[in-house]
């Protein structure tokens, strides 16, 4: 099984190209409704994210891409209309969640997930803009899906808009706070699997807020044209312990596999 995870920036193109790839699945994150010419399977929630006050029209997604699976989509209820044993997401448009099913192989439950950006208190005066509250959230809606202690098979992956081994020049307090995310993942199961170096090229320059024997592959840039400016990893693949050590993950960040967004393609083979 090959799956897709793409943050696609709203691109119409993007859609496309998945649409003409060799993958399975696509896991995606800020879109929005594919071209109608397009014969895609796509989940029927509504596109929008809610939240914050802000016209977001996108949203994560799952498309089938190929004949080769078949997939069954969950709904996911807001918190105040979901019943005990129901699946709940604390905010809608950020988590997407399917059955995937591939011959002779058990189900898979996939998850697109995207950690909206938020601002603190007016009260405290900051100025800054914040991931990690968002991903917290995420995985508490994600740990409804987790039913043992072993034996799940889930794969989870998006754009979490925070970075993984912060340190060197950067600062120990956000360090923390970014791994207690990987932390939480690991404590349900969920193990952090990419991509890391080498299944994708490192930034150059290096980054002065990464260690230098950081494992890191950029997967965003600021200027989508330029790829100098893509130095930070903001996508990450998760799968359960059950199914981890047969998942290969691969940032595709060279210039000429990037695409149209400014996010470019995680690709997750299930071997």
């Amino acid at each position: 099984m090959i799956i897709y995870s793409w943050n696609i920036c709203r691109s119409a193109q993007a859609w496309r190209e998945l649409a003409r790839s060799d993958g399975d699945i696509a896991l995606l994150q800020e879109a929005v409704a594919p071209p109608a010419d397009l014969d895609l399977e796509v989940d029927e929630a509504g596109w929008g994210t809610a939240g914050a006050g802000l016209d977001r029209p996108w949203r994560t997604a799952i498309a089938r891409l190929s004949n080769r699976v078949t997939m069954s989509t969950r709904s996911c209820r807001a918190i105040p209309e979901g019943e005990m044993g129901q699946l709940v997401s604390s905010r809608a448009g950020t988590m997407t969640v399917a059955d995937v099913e591939l011959p002779g192989e058990e189900p898979i439950t996939l998850v697109s997930m995207y950690a909206a950006w938020e601002k603190p208190a007016t009260e405290t005066g900051s100025a800054w803009i914040v991931a990690d509250a968002s991903a917290h959230r995420l995985i508490s809606d994600l740990s409804l899906l987790i039913g043992r202690q072993s034996g799940h098979r889930i794969i989870a992956a998006g754009d979490l808009n925070l970075l993984y081994g912060y340190g060197e020049n950067g600062s120990a307090y956000w360090a923390r706070r970014y791994m207690t995310v990987f932390d939480r993942m690991e404590a349900l199961g969920m193990r952090f699997v990419g991509p890391q170096s080498p299944r994708g090229a490192q930034a150059d320059p290096w980054p002065a807020e990464l260690p230098k024997d950081s494992m890191n592959v950029p997967t965003f840039r600021t200027r989508r044209g330029d790829p100098s400016t893509a130095t930070r990893q903001l996508d990450f693949v998760f799968a359960s312990d059950s199914l981890a050590s047969r998942v290969d993950v691969t940032a595709l960040n060279r210039a000429d596999e990037w695409g149209p967004s400014d996010h470019c393609r995680i690709r997750v083979e299930l071997t």
